[in-house]
């Protein structure tokens, strides 16, 4: 029986009577074949009628599997389709019409359910392709609004989204303010309130915050939008979800791989000894050649691996569907069948287990009493500066400056790599690291002040030291702190299995200790290069692999090196969708733990369903030798394919409503 995936090459997608052609072709073989036991059976009818029906029974049963046969003898293979023709024909040849008639039904009434079943998962994903609508309204220039088609559609459009309706594009709101549910792309169950972007020269930027960015297929609510188009209709989120999701089953998982291989020596062997059977009966068994061939066409059906064969790719298509639909993107069968199995995971630190976004965490005043003029002080110069921190600095202290406090800064100076000096009331005031005050007051910077420093070092805080006429006003400490989800997602991991969580950063060892000691990570490596994180990669990598969890940008080499490489917010990255294995569709890490889960459960159900076909050929083979009919023998063996396939199918259900069960979101943070 043909696996999923190989409906176009075999010629089981030729449509003769519509996508349902194979299954009106069963039902037609099934009433021929009705037709010849009444006529043979009921009413006596002449032979010729009766083997008229049951040669009809051959046709329409035959049909499909003879095209797929022939597809796949002409590359070279022999599969479960030529098996079943093969006792078909042999039981023919030796006037079993009526067995033969019920084989072929049987297989293809099996086969047909079969594609059927696991054409749910397919369509599940097809379904995506439908949410997109094909036309937009536009905003012209001269402030008409046209219907355009949506492959017309240009960066830098503005469409208009009305109230309920589908988004046409990606793009981020420019004017209007309603919630759009994004279910369809990020998986996300609750909808999502948007405003407009206040500067729309960050469009393009893959930073833009999800309260501004919408994607084509997702549904508006009640609210109008004009959002600005930053993708061509060809390149947006849906269009290459759907793409790369219709390619996954390309890249087959380990197991498949090894069954394929097995059954290219599994067939031949079950040719040989079915020839032995039939040899043994002739010769040894002192039957008729008629008995032993049918024996031997048994237990050719008993022995073909049709639920072996179908075991693997059935989880594999239901669980990359069922990932889809939660907007985890999993390009094919290897990546989500190693998930299932890897041990130890490594996190890239900016952008993943934090938001790459600084804010300031400490405010240590030199006394009390000078908090309020630490905090204006800062802010004042801060806020003519143009040092990376600035606007961390600007954005957090802003709702800390006491009214009736503020200042203004004047000759705004960067000193680069210590800090800024200024004055403030005409009196010299300094901002900047240790080195910068150890260089201006070698002898006189207090000693509380270098202790504060040094704590705040030691817990990964980026230092500022102000002093402001001659006095030092105190220390703040700035540090890209780990998302509030970060903790409890490692806390399901190890409850997952995953008992090796590791840290590998570019960023400085004392920061990457500090975060790691935040979330209970095993440990942290700091300072490293990239090249350097491919090496670290290739260290932790155990018996049963590592997967890496990053943005897909500068950890692009060491996803690749991974056993399995794991990219966030891939909604907002062309590359993290080029470079990973397994993509989460929205800047959520939450979803981590559903994505292993996910994994784990296809694992598992790969495993019952080998070991149950299995099972069947080793109870059915016997059976048949020691005289079990056609019939229910073609029963057991279809009816395994059937209930192999329905488990499968329960992935489809796995976790629905619970992705992100236990794990608070926290929204990206305002970048100003």
């Amino acid at each position: 029986m043909s696996t999923a995936g190989r409906k176009d090459d075999d010629g089981h997608g030729a449509a003769l009577l519509g996508e349902r052609s194979e299954l009106i072709f069963a039902i037609a073989s099934g009433v021929t074949y009705a037709g010849g036991m009444t006529a043979k059976y009921l009413v006596s009818a002449p032979e010729w009628v009766v083997l008229a029906l049951f040669a009809a029974t051959y046709f329409f049963g035959g049909f499909f599997t003879i095209r797929t046969a022939l597809a796949t003898v002409r590359r070279g293979r022999f599969e479960v389709d030529f098996l079943m023709l093969v006792a078909a024909v042999g039981a023919a040849m030796v006037g079993k019409w009526a067995e033969g008639s019920v084989l072929l039904f049987l297989f293809s009434l099996g086969h047909a359910l079969e594609e059927y079943a696991m054409g749910r998962a397919q369509r599940s994903i097809e379904a995506l392709a439908e949410l997109a609508p094909d036309t937009a309204l536009v905003r012209g220039s001269d402030g008409v609004v046209r219907e355009v088609a949506v492959d017309a559609l240009a960066i830098g459009d503005v469409v208009v989204v009305l109230p309920n309706s589908r988004l046409a594009a990606d793009g981020v709101v420019v004017d209007g303010v309603s919630s759009v549910d994004e279910s369809s792309v990020t998986g996300e169950s609750i909808p999502v309130e948007k405003a407009p972007i206040a500067d729309v020269a960050l469009a393009s930027s893959t930073a833009v915050p999800e309260t501004h960015r919408v994607f084509a297929g997702t549904m508006n609510g009640s609210g109008a939008m004009d959002v600005l188009v930053t993708s061509r209709a060809a390149d947006s989120m849906l269009a290459r979800v759907i793409t790369m999701v219709r390619d996954a089953d390309t890249q087959k998982s380990p197991t498949q791989r090894f069954i394929d291989r097995f059954q290219l020596f599994y067939v031949p062997v079950v040719l040989a000894g079915v020839l032995g059977v039939l040899a043994y009966g002739v010769f040894a068994g002192s039957e008729s050649f008629a008995d032993s061939f049918y024996r031997a066409m048994v237990v050719l059906v008993a022995a073909s691996p049709c639920a072996l064969a179908i075991a693997t790719p059935s989880a594999v298509l239901a669980g990359i569907a069922r990932a889809a639909q939660a907007g985890v993107l999993a390009k094919g069968g290897g990546p989500l069948e190693t998930l299932g199995r890897v041990r130890s995971m490594a996190f890239d630190k900016t952008g993943t287990l934090t938001w790459g976004q600084p804010k300031v965490t400490d405010i240590v005043p030199a006394r009390p009493e000078l908090r309020d003029e630490l905090i204006a002080t800062l802010f004042a110069v801060e806020s003519y500066s143009d040092h990376p921190l600035a606007g961390a600095i600007t954005r957090d202290l802003a709702p800390l400056v006491p009214a009736g406090t503020e200042r203004t800064a004047t000759a705004v100076n960067s000193v680069t790599g210590r800090g800024v000096t200024a004055l403030i009331d005409g009196r010299a005031t300094e901002v900047g690291n240790r080195t910068m005050f150890f260089e201006l007051d070698p002898d006189g910077v207090p000693s509380e002040i270098v202790r504060t420093v040094d704590e705040l070092h030691d817990r990964g805080r980026t230092t500022m030291i102000v002093r402001h006429g001659g006095v030092y006003l105190g220390v703040v400490g700035v540090m890209d702190i780990p998302r509030a989800e970060a903790a409890p997602v490692v806390e399901r991991l190890r409850a997952l299995g995953i008992d090796d969580i590791v840290l590998i950063s570019g960023d400085h060892q004392r920061v990457a200790d500090a975060v790691a000691a935040d979330m209970g990570l095993n440990a942290a490596h700091g300072g490293l290069l990239p090249e350097d994180k491919v090496t670290m990669i290739g260290k932790l990598g155990g018996r049963n692999g590592t997967a890496m969890v990053g943005d897909g940008v500068n950890d692009a080499p060491a996803m690749v090196n991974a056993s399995v490489g794991i990219a966030m917010g891939a909604s907002g990255s062309a590359v993290a969708l080029e470079t990973a294995d397994i993509a989460l569709m929205v800047d959520d890490i939450g979803r981590l733990p559903f994505a292993v889960a996910l994994s784990r459960q296809t694992a598992r159900i790969i495993r019952q369903n080998l070991t149950f076909s299995l099972l069947i050929v080793a109870a059915l083979v016997p059976a048949t030798l020691l005289g079990l009919p056609i019939g229910p023998a073609v029963f057991i063996h279809e009816g395994s394919t059937l209930l192999v396939v329905a488990n499968a199918l329960r992935l489809l259900r796995f976790g629905r409503g619970a992705e992100h069960e236990g794990i608070d979101h926290e929204p990206r943070p305002a970048t100003r």
